[in-house]
């Protein structure tokens, strides 16, 4: 199954907006895992201004990396963050 991290912090509407979306999303075969920044220093340092950035890992011959997906506008439908969904799903299946 295909997992993405989002990147937040509490108190981010940005951050808020983009994980309801996500939660409506779950009908679609995907794991999510929300980390809060505040609580790492390296994760804050690296998204203190970027912040929501939603990732897909993936599994490399050395590990897994992060892979930060397009950043997806505020207004960005429900259809649009499906679909952003769909095509990493789709291309982890293919690996």
């Amino acid at each position: 199954m295909t997992k993405f991290v989002l990147y937040s912090k509490p108190g981010c509407h940005l951050c808020e907006g983009l994980e309801e979306k996500l939660v409506a999303a779950a009908h679609l075969p995907f794991e999510l895992e929300v980390r809060d920044i505040t609580t790492r220093d390296d994760w804050f340092q690296r998204y203190q201004y970027e912040i929501p950035v939603l990732c897909c890992v993936q599994s490399t011959d050395a590990g897994t990396q992060e892979i930060p997906l397009p950043r997806l506008s505020p207004r960005a439908p429900q259809a649009k963050v499906e679909q952003l969904i769909q095509t990493y799903v789709g291309q982890s299946k293919a690996e």
